[in-house]
């Protein structure tokens, strides 16, 4: 018998083996506690942090928050892309509605400012801080079928996972499945459509950027951090993205926000009447 297979050949060397596993840590996993992460952004106490990881490239996470968290997004190397779904936490058939979040603002492309509708007619999360300027609402993620046909693989264990995989294992997390996954929006990479309807890649803005969102309900946040669908490089590019979230409040009345056009004062009017009917 090897030392690998002694090592679980009883139940207490198994036992001792798992423990002996216990402190090892990688550089793609959440901080436990979040105050524990070595890169809590510039400004907030790292005691108040709710949320601190490093997804992998090619990689996913996944979090329930509360109404009015704060959640940040950082790209270290410029190579990050961030592609999100969020639901409604209480009741999840109620999400993320990418037409509805460029059409109700009349803005297609993603910055400071900008509500994310569900198809409710209410926001589940408000962008309150981009430093990148290169996003995305309207080619969403990645598909098995196209990565095969690009990289040869798609598997999310793989060289080249697709976005589609990697929400589908987020999902299961909450007993959510392909049906209820809706084309989602990216962050990091930037995507624009010319006036012939040619599509022009932008690209990424460089290192060191960050998009912070504001949660106006408690939501489900699935994450994959995978490469744009559109990007033209010639192999899989993917890097590790940073995601930081702490307590504050959502966007109420006395906000600029709030009344920015007449559509969005009303979808906030219904995120708000939501919220007090639910006792958020």
């Amino acid at each position: 018998m090897s030392a690998e297979e002694r090592a679980t050949d009883t139940v207490g060397n198994a036992r001792a083996d798992a423990r002996a596993q216990g402190g090892l840590t990688s550089e793609w996993m959440p901080y436990l506690p979040a105050s524990a992460s070595p890169f809590a952004p510039c400004g907030i106490d790292p005691a108040s942090l709710t949320w601190g990881e490093t997804v992998a490239p090619g990689g996913y996470t996944h979090r329930v928050i509360a109404r009015g968290t704060h959640m940040r997004f950082d790209d270290p190397t410029g190579d990050a892309n961030a592609h999100v779904l969020l639901f409604n936490a209480h009741e999840p058939w109620e999400r993320l509605n990418a037409a509805d979040t460029v059409k109700i603002p009349w803005q297609a492309y993603l910055g400071a400012g900008h509500p994310l509708l569900s198809g409710d007619g209410r926001v589940l999360a408000t962008i309150v801080d981009d430093t990148s300027g290169r996003h995305d609402a309207l080619f969403g993620t990645s598909t098995d079928a196209a990565n095969r046909a690009r990289f040869g693989d798609a598997r999310p264990e793989g060289p080249a996972p697709s976005g589609r995989a990697l929400f589908l294992k987020a999902a299961a997390k909450h007993g959510l499945g392909a049906r209820d996954l809706p084309p989602s929006i990216s962050f990091f990479q930037g995507v624009r459509v010319a006036a012939d309807g040619a599509v022009e890649w932008l690209g990424s803005a460089g290192a060191g950027t960050s998009v912070t969102l504001v949660a106006e309900m408690p939501l489900i946040v699935l994450i994959a951090n995978v490469m744009h669908p559109v990007d033209p490089a010639s192999g899989y590019r993917s890097g590790p993205l940073r995601v930081h979230a702490w307590r504050g409040s959502p966007t109420l009345p006395d906000d600029p926000r709030f009344a920015e056009s007449p559509e969005s004062r009303r979808a906030y009017l219904n995120t708000l009447d939501y919220a007090e009917a639910c006792g958020l």
